[in-house]
């Protein structure tokens, strides 16, 4: 692992970590009426583009942090549509 793919894997925790309260508070509260459903679609499109760059560049630590990414924004994105 070179100290280039330590920089991304920190920089991915960070970034990937922010969704975490979110989604906790969501799911604690089955509400989501501060959630707003036009950024959760923007983002996880844009997260599918970013996992698919970074399948396409064989770059892990873009890859690991886009599945965790993609999988808390689309968590919250469902809540947001199932709790309103």
């Amino acid at each position: 692992m070179t100290q280039l793919d330590i920089i991304g894997y920190i920089a991915a925790f960070l970034t990937t970590s922010a969704f975490i309260p979110q989604a906790w508070l969501t799911w604690r509260r089955k509400r989501a009426e501060g959630v707003s459903l036009g950024m959760y679609c923007i983002m996880v499109t844009g997260t599918v583009g970013w996992l698919t760059y970074g399948l396409m560049l064989g770059a892990w630590p873009i890859i690991v942090a886009n599945v965790i990414s993609l999988s808390l924004s689309a968590f919250i994105l469902v809540m947001k549509l199932v709790y309103k």
